[in-house]
């Protein structure tokens, strides 16, 4: 391997070429805002290839991906095994508009290995998935309310496009334009890891609660990491009252172990919603849970939802050949092993030079902290001063290491981040610290 991450001017000629023709095309130039690079400094580079733990710009500029598309590329870009999935599929047509043999191989693959999951309905993106999933709930239970937590994100649907207001439970206030308030009124806000906070909602509203929806491990706002216990009484309160538990796991389904953080932690929800990795790089969702519940869907129930382009026999083969790697023994040891060495070499520079800042893991899933505090489960705990990280962005750019351009966002170690590359990687990290701390 001839890569090298020292410190070199980077050639942006043709990126600021396409951003400035983009600008013209499209609402600030993206298809999706954090892409726009409004949180760090500079224009967006706009990627070419990838292939393995590498992407290339249209400038040639060579980066070691930890973005790692946010998160779907949990086997890299280009791995030969999906590659030859998607050729194969991809020879005998690309939809059909009716059931195919790989919905059934994806989901029976699935539905096999993880316990809680009895039936499941293939979508096209998180965002459809999680609000089939609240559709759902209320569906099902027939009641009004869906409560969420501050600091995590379920997508762009408006009845979860919402914040608290003020107060220990509140109802929730549009966080965008277009959303009214009669339907951010809708959905209940608390903060995380707050029991008092939550046993209070359940006290106060739990007999027309539909549903309950949280990222079990919060990786959207920054690394929340939750105690077992508050997830456990979350679980036992749903159950008391018959309120429907939505796990969001876009994110930590299938990156934290086979069953996400369901499994890490011990915890079934009734429902549960999926998307990123099961698609291999295309898109896709899903949302699933009891026979129950699921019965509830259409055609066999009331709670209508279509897709025309749900279960694409594209995206099906190259989710089931993502999972299949994901399901082999000692994946997800190794997985956490290998980010451990990346985080662990870094820590133990910043803790010698007595450096503020803090890398918080789980699994192969890391953030980045200018804080001194072992963890933060809540998004008000999280510094709003985001110049330290908009600093390292840059100089790790320079370095050849991409990160997703937002401190907020969490960082991805893949399975094809090798020892070698993760120890390289570590020197550019140690490196780029050292020159923002000086």
């Amino acid at each position: 391997m001839t890569f090298s991450t020292q410190k070199r001017e980077l050639k942006k000629i043709n990126s600021e070429q396409l951003f400035e023709t983009a600008k013209t095309l499209f609402p600030g130039g993206v298809n999706s805002p954090v892409r726009a690079f409004k949180s760090v400094f500079g224009s967006p580079h706009f990627i070419k290839q990838g292939d393995g733990v590498f992407i290339w710009d249209e400038d040639d500029n060579q980066f070691i991906d930890f973005c790692c598309s946010w998160g779907p590329l949990i086997h890299g870009h280009n791995h030969p095994l999906i590659r030859e999935a998607l050729q194969l599929a991809l020879v005998l047509g690309t939809s059909f508009g009716a059931p195919t043999k790989k919905e059934n191989d994806l989901a029976t693959f699935l539905i096999d290995r993880i316990s809680f999951l009895e039936k499941v309905r293939f979508v096209s993106s998180g965002t459809e998935a999680v609000m089939s999933a609240i559709r759902l709930a209320r569906g099902y239970t027939k009641r009004r309310y869906i409560v969420k937590f501050e600091g995590c994100y379920h997508g762009h649907s408006d009845q979860l496009l919402v914040k608290a207001g003020s107060g220990l439970v509140t109802f929730g206030e549009s966080s965008s334009a277009g959303v009214t308030e009669k339907m951010a009124a809708e959905t209940l806000v608390l903060p995380l890891n707050d029991l008092a906070a939550l046993q209070s909602c359940f006290t106060d509203y739990g007999h027309d609660i539909a549903g309950v929806i949280i990222e079990p491990i919060p990786a959207n706002n920054g690394l929340l990491l939750q105690e077992s216990g508050y997830l456990q009484e979350l679980r036992n309160l749903c159950t008391k009252f018959k309120a429907v538990l939505i796990f969001d796991e876009v994110i930590s389904g299938f990156r934290v172990g086979f069953s996400g953080a369901a499994g890490y932690y011990g915890i079934a929800p009734d429902l549960v919603t999926y998307g990123k990795i099961i698609g291999g790089g295309l898109p896709v969702g899903a949302y699933g849970g009891s026979g129950e519940i699921m019965s509830c869907v259409s055609p066999d129930g009331p709670v209508y939802q279509a897709g025309t382009l749900s279960g694409n026999p594209l995206a099906m083969s190259s989710g089931l050949a993502a999972v299949k790697i994901c399901a082999e023994l000692g994946f997800y040891e190794d997985q956490e092993r290998r980010t451990k060495l990346l985080v662990d070499q870094i820590l133990a520079h910043t803790s010698l030079k007595g450096y503020k800042f803090n890398i918080h893991s789980v699994g192969s899933i890391f953030w980045i902290a200018f804080n001194d505090a072992d963890v933060i489960r809540k998004a008000e705990e999280i510094d709003s001063d985001m110049t330290p990280f908009k600093l390292l962005h840059r100089a790790l750019l320079q370095r050849g290491i991409y990160l997703g351009p937002s401190g907020y966002e969490v960082g991805f170690v893949s399975s094809i981040h090798t020892d070698e590359i993760l120890n390289l990687a570590a020197l550019a990290f140690i490196d780029a610290i050292d020159e923002i701390m000086v």
